[in-house]
């Protein structure tokens, strides 16, 4: 037997190596700038912040941040993974350039903000299209949840407060376009506040909503086609009331506070009313009823409200409230939607659960941490942050199928884009030769086929 020095072999290393690029499986999002044309919308976008003579692009600068953000990073300094690969990634601004920039889009303040987001929704338009059957719009209708996160800092930033979780740092509030079950979501709106701001402002879900519907194409910005979800902190009368205001006739589905008016109709709801809840698939959810209310408890909402509450036996170990009753956890939500069944009503709300794993992956896509210290240098990151979390949707969305398209970024990170590549220059072409071994090699040329067959843009 051949005696073994331990349970790996021993590798020298050297650190001379050539042709041979990291983090190669991010050519798929570069491919995905490419297709969609965002490297040019953002260019064009970021023109007038472009000075005489200068080297790089403003519009390239934001587009390698969004990639470095998309690949894992979370400060400016990140950008370095890219500028280790000029032949993937091309020319990458060193980080002086990339904080001066920066400090100049937060300076010109609502200019730069109205002009990035533009470049996005046009760019966004042009996807759905291209998508076809697999875009959010597919069935008709498209939902937008909106919800908040709490950024946690670790230092002394502008607008870090107090939060109402006794913890210290900034509370954004994010809207996501759903996927439903056929993708990961993707950003259309983010509005940076203190950490001191509140779960249920009025005011802030309706600028909220406003920048969602600046990134839906046009025949979504108003109408019952577009469905705004949001949990109880957006139960409120002065949202409702804009959201079904005469120009917008937008539908919603809102969580709504077990009031004490709330609670004493639920108490006289005769056991007959009930219908039991379902799951996705159409089955019986097991412990879980819904009923409508009506009469006086709708007084003062606007018209057409319908109010739907849910009880369910309480998971083992979760403690009752006072609002609940007879052993039942009430929960309970107002929609506009007319017609339809309130146990398949019940069930899109629920389903609004989904924005909390859209803001998991947020997380881990450069919204851990605030790196900046100005809250308007924090607003552009938070830009940054929407376009990384743009190409990990849209890319899926464009070229991936089967289960690999609902992979999360941790998950696209390690199987795809973390691939290693060799770089090999015959005549005036470049290829990248990625390992043979790698499991998802075949997912990486499948996807650049795909990619390859759309139409350029223009």
């Amino acid at each position: 037997m051949k005696k073994r020095s331990g349970s790996y072999p021993p590798v020298r290393v050297e650190g001379n190596g050539r042709a041979v690029v990291s983090q190669a499986g991010a050519v798929l999002l570069v491919e995905t700038v490419r297709k969609i044309g965002l490297d040019q919308a953002i260019s064009q976008a970021l023109a007038p912040w472009c000075k005489p003579r200068a080297v790089h692009d403003p519009g390239k600068i934001l587009l390698d941040l969004a990639l470095a953000t998309a690949l894992g990073g979370d400060c400016l300094a990140d950008i370095a993974m890219l500028r280790a690969g000029p032949a993937l990634f091309g020319p990458v601004a060193s980080d002086p350039t990339v904080s001066r920039l920066v400090d100049t889009l937060a300076a010109a303040g609502s200019r730069a903000l109205a002009a990035i987001r533009t470049a996005r929704a046009e760019v966004r338009d042009r996807i759905w299209k291209l998508a076809g059957p697999d875009a959010p719009h597919a069935d008709g209708q498209v939902i937008v949840d909106i919800d908040g996160v709490l950024v946690l800092a670790h230092s002394d930033k502008e607008d870090a407060t107090r939060t109402w979780k006794k913890t210290y740092g900034h509370h954004p509030l994010l809207a996501f376009v759903d996927h439903a079950g056929g993708g990961t979501g993707e950003p259309v709106a983010g509005l940076l506040r203190p950490g001191r701001a509140g779960s249920n402002t009025a005011a802030d879900h309706i600028e909220t909503t406003r920048l969602a519907l600046a990134q839906l194409p046009r025949k979504f910005r108003r109408g019952r086609r577009t469905l705004i979800r949001t949990d109880s902190a957006g139960g409120t009368h002065k949202f409702l009331d804009w959201l079904t205001a005469r120009g917008r006739w937008l539908s919603y589905s809102v969580g709504m506070t077990i009031t004490e008016q709330i609670h004493q109709t639920v108490l006289k709801i005769p056991a007959s009313a009930w219908t039991p809840a379902v799951e996705p698939g159409g089955q019986i959810r097991d412990g879980a009823w819904v009923a409508e209310l009506a009469g006086d408890v709708l007084d003062g909402w606007p018209k057409g409200m319908r109010l739907i509450v849910r009880k369910e036996r309480p998971h083992p170990g979760a403690q009752l409230r006072f609002t609940d009753a007879d052993g039942h956890r009430l929960t309970a939500f107002a929609t506009n939607t007319p017609g339809a069944a309130i146990a398949a009503l019940e069930l899109r709300h629920r389903q609004r659960a989904r924005a909390e794993d859209r803001i998991r992956t947020a997380r881990a896509t450069g919204l851990r941490n605030l790196p900046l210290h100005d809250a308007a240098q924090n607003q552009i990151w938070l830009e940054i942050v929407q376009i990384a979390l743009d190409l990990l949707a849209w890319m899926p969305m464009l070229a991936l199928t089967g289960p690999a398209r609902l992979w999360e970024p941790k998950r696209l990170r390690l199987r795809l884009f973390s691939a290693a590549a060799q770089l090999v220059t015959t005549g005036r072409r470049r290829i990248l030769r990625l390992a043979k071994h790698w499991p998802w090699t075949d997912v990486t040329t499948e996807v650049l086929k795909r990619l390859a067959a759309l139409p350029n843009p223009g």
